[in-house]
């Protein structure tokens, strides 16, 4: 459902003007004046003009290096007074708001435990009441739209209207290439539900490795995201956290410069037509499509009636081993990922269950 939240575009936000989207950069953690304000002026060379860096550290176990606490916000202070910079940072307590409008902090970000949490968004929410700051909401550490939604809402409610979302992937118990999972999905059904809500990518967080962060900046590029946040330290393998997906601020450079920009329209009436038409033939597709599965389903009630009047339990896992493994080697043959087959039949599969349980549980009248 979609949700109004007169929330402004980033061009009303009083940033630096600038021909490429929002760029946010800095090192994961503030470890030292010298790090911090050195890495600044190669950033500012490079023409970022705003700065990261994390001053509280939520760490999953205890005995890593936490952040260096209030005090790297002096350091932060002294990076917008020698450079320009505005300067952005993580708050996860009212405590930590309080210190960083207290040190002139431009704008903070929530991170993802803390998104997760509705008392700990609340409690930073009262302590935004009134201030005019800028509050960038990563998405909860669970693929959970609503979570993330709320925390947005939240932070609304409290009188913020210059509000982006950061999408920083999702955990995964399996193991995959990167470290958290895009599910690129659920950041596109926020913005699709928050009207005029900027989108921010997190290639550091997604990737967990540098090797990454160019493939996932340009996929965020190339679906039309708002904004870069980018971990850059000038020595990343010293780093005192998240050293493998840090990168430097040449790297950082190259790394935007290689970038394919596009545009979300075509140039002309023309180009746009054509375009025009072939949405046009994917929407009778896709109406094909349904009115096929509707077909389907109309097999699946038959089958359900058949195995109640049998006695027959809904689910034979031999006959959906054979469904899975036949599609996949067809889907393969047609072009399309094991990943993508997968979750298209099982999602019509569980289609199927449904439709057969009710029938199962259907009282004779």
């Amino acid at each position: 459902m979609k949700t109004n939240l007169n929330i402004k575009p980033l061009n009303d936000w009083g940033l630096p003007k600038s021909d490429r989207p929002l760029i946010i950069a800095g090192p994961c953690s503030a470890e030292s004046e010298k790090q911090v304000l050195e890495t600044a002026i190669k950033l500012r060379e490079k023409d970022i003009f705003i700065y990261r860096a994390g001053i509280w550290k939520p760490r999953t176990r205890p005995g890593h290096f936490e952040g260096v606490g209030s005090k790297g916000l002096a350091w932060l202070k002294k990076v917008k007074e020698e450079t320009g910079m505005l300067v952005c940072t993580e708050v996860a307590s009212e405590k930590h708001v309080y210190e960083a409008l207290k040190y002139g902090v431009d704008m903070i970000w929530i991170g993802a435990r803390s998104t997760a949490n509705p008392f700990v968004v609340q409690d930073i929410a009262n302590a935004l009441d009134g201030v005019d700051l800028p509050v960038l909401v990563k998405n909860p550490v669970n693929p959970d739209l609503e979570l993330w939604k709320g925390a947005i809402e939240r932070i609304h409610a409290a009188g913020i209207n210059k509000i982006a979302a950061i999408h920083r992937g999702f955990s995964t118990f399996g193991k995959t290439n990167y470290r958290n999972l895009p599910t690129w999905q659920i950041p596109i059904d926020l913005k699709t539900e928050i009207a005029d809500l900027p989108m921010i990518n997190d290639p550091s967080h997604i990737g967990g490795k540098r090797e990454f962060i160019h493939e996932i900046a340009q996929k965020a590029m190339d679906l039309n995201f708002d904004g870069l946040i980018i971990e850059s330290h000038l020595n990343p393998s010293c780093a005192l956290s998240d050293a493998q997906q840090q990168i430097t601020p040449d790297e950082l450079d190259a790394i935007l410069h290689a970038l394919v920009m596009r545009k979300p329209n075509g140039q002309s009436k023309e180009t746009m037509q054509e375009l025009i038409t072939y949405r046009k033939q994917i929407d009778d597709f896709d109406k094909a499509l349904m009115a096929v599965i509707e077909e389907r389903m109309e097999v699946v009630k038959k089958i359900g009636k058949f195995k109640k009047d049998n006695q027959m339990t809904i689910l034979q896992s031999s006959r959906w081993e054979q469904i899975i493994e036949k599609h996949l080697t067809d889907g393969s043959n047609r072009g399309f990922s094991e990943k993508f087959i997968n979750r298209l039949f099982k999602a019509i599969h569980q289609e199927s269950i449904n439709f057969q349980t009710k029938i199962m549980n259907e009282q004779a009248g």
